[in-house]
């Protein structure tokens, strides 16, 4: 007999505004605590230094945690020229001195060259692991590691503002792309040394800075709305995924395991890939075409 949970059962997202000085994990936690949920996750880590948009997987919405890490995402952030730091942000200790203050000018001509698919090296303080240990842990332990580079994708990258100490940015990049990186390889290409020295995320997938709240304001949430004033449905990350409507029948067997033949399933279109089976408004499955038969890859228990 499977062991029951504790706490309570809650399925769906919440979009927090990660508070400066807060690790990812602990505001999961702290997500938990208020909630009382008995399964919550996030997508995508921010660095304690960073703020905004940070999604809240609860029960059943932490299965479509992967899809949301693949998304695109979306930053602004402040590079200060100056000084080169070994996080690449505001914590580390200044490694590098110059004087070279960049121009505006300087700035818009380097901005395509990072523009499209590059090829950066992530900060030596960054959660990539190195042999089964995180190369955060090793670079505190001051043993030099090796990172090696690899190719993101930048969609959007423009300047905001500019000043003679520092200059805010606005990039749009795919998963895996590393800011802190971004602003030290700009800084370097036009001579000069630069950090980060603010960082706010803007946006994830659908999610965006307007379907935020603070931790305080879910706290009060918590204790006066009922759940759905709060939680955001658990397909709200796939609307990209085609939707196929199952009979109650249908979605009874799909979630038992079963396949059903494609020719019972009223679909305008059989090809490959994933498909989200709806009961209504209620996601059942994701489920896939294969051998003349639907077939559930992922099943949902709501």
């Amino acid at each position: 007999m499977a062991r029951k949970r504790k706490g309570e059962k809650i399925d769906g997202w919440v979009v927090i505004d990660k508070p400066y000085e807060m690790g990812s994990t602990k505001v999961v936690g702290k997500c938990r605590y208020l909630t009382k949920a008995q399964k919550a996750g996030h997508a995508g880590t921010l660095d304690p230094l960073a703020t905004g948009v940070l999604p809240i997987a609860f029960g059943e919405a932490t299965k479509t945690i992967p899809f949301l890490m693949d998304a695109r995402k979306q930053y602004r952030f402040t590079v200060t020229w100056g000084e080169e730091r070994t996080t690449d942000d505001l914590e580390g200790d200044i490694t590098e001195k110059n004087d070279v203050r960049p121009t505006e000018k300087d700035i818009e001509i380097i901005l395509p060259s990072f523009t499209g698919i590059i090829r950066q090296r992530p900060p030596a303080f960054s959660a990539i692991k190195i042999d089964g240990k995180r190369a955060y842990d090793l670079a505190r332990e001051g043993i030099e590691v090796e990172i090696k580079e690899r190719e993101v994708e930048i969609f959007d990258l423009k300047l905001i503002e500019s000043n003679e100490t520092d200059a805010t940015f606005e990039v749009e990049c795919s998963k895996g792309t590393y800011v802190r990186s971004l602003g030290r390889d700009m800084a370097r290409k036009m001579g000069a040394f630069g950090y980060i020295s603010m960082l706010r995320r803007t946006k994830v997938g659908p999610f965006g800075e307007s379907d935020t709240i603070s931790l305080e304001k879910l706290e009060e949430l918590v204790h006066s709305a009922p759940l759905e004033g709060w939680i955001l449905n658990v397909v709200t990350v796939l609307d990209d995924i085609l939707a196929l409507a199952v009979t109650e029948d249908q979605a009874a067997y799909l979630k038992n395991g079963g396949f059903i033949p494609s020719g019972e399933v009223a679909a305008s279109n059989r090809t490959a890939g994933l498909y989200k089976a709806m009961l209504g408004e209620k996601i059942i499955a994701l489920c896939e075409f294969k051998d003349d038969f639907l077939k559930p890859v992922r099943v949902f228990n709501l």
